[in-house]
């Protein structure tokens, strides 16, 4: 089948307005912002740009329909997480297609991206029949300490353009688990993938007012009332650690509830003792995956002096070959950047280094033409006052130092305000378990280049943000604890 005739009817199918209490409809003012693909730089559609006021009548819906979601069974929240589970895996290929076309990723991932994003509703199905309290005895005899467990109430759902259907179902699936309901507000270089995953939902059986969608050019000036307005309970934001300073400050006025992914640095440490071939697989894991752009990607590359040359080489030659271009042309490992923005702050990371002292193994230029395209880079003796070395790249660059010295390595690998991930690999079980409880990072990849899993807290220390998404404890950030002190005679 064309993929040009499979871009209109994907298009075609997606709703481009506001989903506001059950009703997909135009913003109040009616102005639209257009929906851009980054392989092409040309506009897919247009879509409804969102107002202050569409926002707090998305709240307005959402607060309404709170008292009966919460108080609807946790089987029937359970079951309409699994249809919506089946109703996703059906639809693979058109939502990879959509994936694809606005934020640039290459179809293979995106089509893993259904998978990964799917998983947390189905997840969440089966976490939302197990939300327990506790009832016990209190120390004098006197009384019983009844804990209850119960939903926060509205959230407000910022999420990102890298992840545009993972990030979403990472936190909608807790909180329909948990009886919240939600406004979503998707990124807006990738709100159409946000608009199909809420029709599903509906689709699935999803009651008018639980789930609303505001998508918007001007996110701030359009959630900054949400976040003021008392009938709101929770904040949930994935995004850069600069937003998320200022969301935090925001919440301060009405203490809100707050839980924040915020942006990595993650080391890359490959000890003498590793195996080399299976740590570049790693590697390419863990850099490349979604063309660089995740705050979970191997942001420095660490490597033990005796193994530095070996594994360059082969990092080197694997990235160097990657087939770069449209994602949605099948075999294209590397799509676009999502803007251009986005490619020239890399380029500009990449140009600093060089100037410090840097050399290219390979790429380091961006390319010419239409689409917003870096190749895969390898830079090696990038040195410590480098930009690269401090930032987050967010791009296909792996820049490259060497260590001897394990405590110096370690100090590096901690000297940032970031600590959401670390990737170690080494064969010697007592290194790995040094490493992994002095690393500062939220989680830590043993011998693995990918850590996300739906069944496992997601989340980092430092700056790198507040709260756990998925696993045992990823509900736990939509529910409240209620104690209940019950006397008896």
């Amino acid at each position: 089948m064309s993929n040009t005739i499979t871009e209109a009817a994907v298009l075609n199918k997606t709703e481009k307005g506001l989903l506001i209490g059950g009703r997909f409809r135009a913003a109040a003012a009616g102005r639209t912002f257009a929906v851009e693909n980054p392989a092409t730089g040309t506009t897919l559609c247009e879509v409804a740009d969102g107002s202050a006021e569409d926002a707090l009548d998305a709240l307005g819906a959402a607060s309404a329909a709170q008292s009966s979601w919460a108080a609807t069974p946790p089987r029937e929240r359970a079951e309409i997480l699994r249809r919506a589970y089946q109703l996703l895996t059906e639809r693979t290929e058109e939502i990879a297609l959509l994936i694809t076309l606005e934020m640039g990723k290459s179809l293979a991932e995106s089509r893993a991206e259904v998978a990964y994003g799917a998983e947390f509703f189905r997840w969440f199905s089966e976490e939302a029949v197990r939300i327990r309290g506790d009832w016990t005895v209190n120390p004098g005899g006197s009384g019983r300490i009844v804990l209850m467990r119960q939903p926060v109430g509205p959230c407000l759902l910022i999420t990102p353009w890298n992840v545009p259907l993972a990030m979403p179902t990472r936190k909608i699936g807790p909180a329909i688990a948990a009886g919240c309901t939600m406004i979503l507000k998707p990124a807006e270089q990738t709100p159409l993938t946000a608009l199909m995953l809420a029709g599903i939902l509906a689709e699935a059986g999803l009651p008018d007012g639980v789930l609303n969608v505001v998508t918007t050019s001007s996110p701030g000036p359009v959630t900054e009332p949400l976040i003021h307005d008392e009938r709101l309970r929770k904040l949930s934001f994935t995004g850069s650690t600069e937003v998320g300073r200022i969301l935090i400050a925001s919440s301060a006025d009405k203490v809100l509830r707050t839980s924040m992914e915020l942006g990595g640095n993650g080391p890359f440490i490959v000890c003498a003792d590793a195996d080399i071939d299976a740590a570049v697989d790693g590697a390419m894991i863990a850099k490349m995956r979604n063309i660089g752009q995740a705050c979970i990607a191997a942001n420095r590359f660490y490597l033990h002096a005796d193994v530095a040359e070996e594994f360059t080489d082969k990092l080197t030659d694997r990235m160097s070959g990657m087939a770069v271009g449209s994602g949605v042309d099948e075999g294209v490992e590397v799509g676009p950047l999502i803007d251009a923005g986005q490619r020239d702050k890399v380029a500009a990371l990449v140009d600093d280094a060089v100037r410090r002292g840097a050399h290219i193994r390979t790429g380091g230029k961006a390319a010419s033409g239409p689409g917003y395209f870096y190749p895969p880079t390898v830079l090696t003796d990038v040195p410590s006052s480098s930009r690269l070395a401090r930032e987050e790249i967010f791009g296909p660059v792996a820049p490259i130092s060497t260590f001897t010295d394990e405590q110096e390595m370690l100090r590096a690998a901690n000297d940032t305000e970031s600590g959401l991930v670390s990737y170690v690999y080494t064969r010697d079980l007592d290194r790995a378990i040094r490493l992994a409880e002095n690393l500062e990072t939220g989680m830590v990849g043993i011998n693995q280049g990918l850590v996300s899993n739906p069944a496992a807290p997601f989340g980092g220390m430092k700056q790198s943000g507040l709260g756990r998404e998925g696993g045992s404890v990823g509900i736990d950030e939509y529910l409240e604890v209620k104690y209940v002190a019950v006397g008896v005679a």
